[in-house]
C-alpha cells in the first residue's frame, strides 16, 4: 500500500474488533462473519480458506453421488469464502489473492453448471479495456426487461445474483451484474476506479445490453447494493435509458462517513482499487463522490433504502439527496438499523431483494404516479413493512408519537 493510511498505525484496534466480533467493517452487526480461528486481519485469507476448501470437498463428494443440488449449494458457499478471503488483500499480482479469486470464480462456475442455469460470463468492451459481468437469463431466454445489477465494493458480479438466489429472475428480470472498475476482475485486471468512471462502465455495461436480442431496450432498471447506491444514483443522472433505480444498504451523499469514521477497512479497499496510495490524493478524489448534483437531473423513478442510523452515510445526507431527486422517488428508512436492512425481521426475515424486485415491476407496470414523493419509515417489528409507514416524522419531535 506504499505510504499507507494515517489509521494504519492503529491496527491493533481494527486486529481486536476482528478477533471479538468476527468481522472487519459494519460492527453494529451482531453476527459472525470469519471463522472463529481468526484472531487477526491477516489471518483472514487462509484460515477463510481452510472453510471455503472444507465446503467445496462436500460440494465435490455430493456431485460425485449425483446430489447435484445439494453441491450446488455447497459450491456457492465456498465461493462465498473464497470471495470474502480475497478482498482482504490489497496488493497487486500477490499469489494467493490470485488464488482466491480463481477458486470464487471456479466454484461459481461449478454452481452454474450443475443448476444447469442460463447464465454466461460476458466480456464487455468500455474505453479500451474490457469488464466482465454475469448475465443472467429468464427461463427460455425471451425478449424482456433487465435489471443491471451494481454491486458494492466488497462484492463480486459473483456475489449476487445466484443460480439458487435471483429474486429479479423469479419475477421475469434479465439481469446483469458487474465487476465495475476495482471490483471482481477488474481489480484483478487493474482496471481502477476514479471518482467518476464506474457510471460510465455502467453506461457501457447498457450498450451491451441493447443488443443483445433477450433484452426490452425501453425495459432497463438498476438495482444496486452499499457502494452500487452511489454509482447507481449517478448512473440514473446520466444515462437516460434507466427507466427506474432501486438501491439499498446507503452510501449517498458525501463519503467522509464511509471513508475517515467508519472501519479503516474501507478507505484502505477503496484506495486499492483506485490504485492510489497517497491518502492526500484520494481525500481529494472523495471530496468530489458526493452526488447531490446529480438529483435534478434524475427524472426516472428512485427508489432509495437506508437504516436509520447507517454508519456509512448519515440518514440527513441521504434525505438531502432524495429532496434534490426530480423524477417519482420513494425512500425506505428502517428503524434502528444500520447498514445492512437485509433479512431482518422488519421484512419477516426475507431478503430486501424480494422487495426492490416488486417496486422495480411495478414501475414498469405504470403504477407509480408521476408525482410519487413518500418515504415510508419501517418500524421494527410491528406494521405491513415496506407497505406502511408513510407520513411517519423521521426526526425528533414527533419520531415516537402517534
Amino acid at each position: 500500500m506504499g505510504k499507507g493510511l494515517h489509521r494504519d498505525n492503529q491496527q491493533w484496534i481494527l486486529d481486536w474488533l476482528v478477533k471479538t466480533t468476527g468481522r472487519v467493517q459494519n460492527f453494529a452487526n451482531d453476527e459472525r462473519q470469519l471463522p472463529v480461528e481468526v484472531k487477526s486481519y491477516r489471518m483472514i485469507p487462509r484460515s477463510v480458506y481452510k472453510v471455503g476448501k472444507h465446503y467445496e470437498t462436500i460440494a465435490k463428494a455430493a456431485e460425485e453421488h449425483g446430489h447435484y443440488e445439494t453441491a450446488a449449494m455447497a459450491y456457492l458457499k465456498a465461493s462465498d469464502l473464497y470471495r470474502e478471503g480475497q478482498h482482504t488483500i490489497f496488493q497487486d499480482d500477490n499469489r494467493e489473492k490470485i488464488f482466491l479469486h480463481r477458486k470464487h470464480m471456479e466454484t461459481f462456475d461449478k454452481a452454474v453448471e450443475l443448476t444447469k442455469a442460463n447464465v454466461e460470463l460476458v466480456e464487455i468492451p468500455w474505453e479500451g479495456v474490457n469488464i466482465q459481468g454475469r448475465l443472467h437469463l429468464t427461463a427460455g431466454g425471451k425478449k424482456g426487461p433487465v435489471v443491471l445489477f451494481l454491486p458494492g465494493m466488497d462484492m463480486t458480479k459473483e456475489a449476487y445474483p445466484t443460480p439458487l438466489s435471483n429474486q429479479f429472475g423469479r419475477r421475469g428480470f434479465h439481469v446483469l451484474s458487474i465487476d465495475g472498475p476495482g471490483q471482481g476482475m477488474s481489480n484483478i485486471r487493474k482496471i481502477r476506479i476514479t471518482d467518476d468512471n464506474y457510471e460510465r462502465a455502467a453506461s457501457a455495461a447498457i450498450d451491451y445490453l441493447v443488443k443483445r436480442p433477450e433484452i426490452d431496450p425501453d425495459k432497463i432498471v438498476v438495482a444496486g447494493a452499499s457502494f452500487g447506491t452511489h454509482w447507481g444514483t449517478r448512473l440514473a443522472a446520466m444515462d437516460k435509458r434507466v427507466k427506474a433505480v432501486a438501491t439499498a444498504h446507503s452510501v449517498y451523499g458525501p463519503k467522509k462517513a464511509i471513508f475517515e469514521e467508519a472501519s479503516p477497512r474501507f478507505k484502505q479497499m477503496f484506495m486499492y482499487m483506485a490504485g492510489m496510495d497517497d491518502e492526500d490524493a484520494f481525500d481529494a478524489m472523495a471530496a468530489k463522490m458526493g452526488n447531490l448534483d446529480y438529483g435534478p437531473k434524475i427524472t426516472c423513478a428512485v427508489l432509495m433504502i437506508t437504516g436509520e442510523f447507517d454508519p456509512l452515510a448519515h440518514l440527513e445526507d441521504a434525505v438531502e439527496l432524495f429532496d434534490t431527486i426530480a423524477g417519482p422517488k420513494e425512500m425506505w428508512v428502517f428503524e434502528n438499523e444500520f447498514h445492512r436492512v437485509s433479512q431482518k425481521e422488519a421484512l419477516a426475515g426475507l431478503e430486501i431483494y424480494n422487495f426492490e424486485a416488486d417496486w422495480l415491476r411495478d414501475v414498469l407496470a405504470g403504477k407509480l404516479p408521476k408525482d410519487h414523493n413518500v418515504i415510508r419509515v419501517i418500524k421494527q417489528n410491528e406494521g405491513a413493512a415496506v407497505y406502511d409507514g408513510a407520513g411517519l416524522p423521521i426526526y425528533l419531535p414527533g419520531r415516537y408519537e402517534e
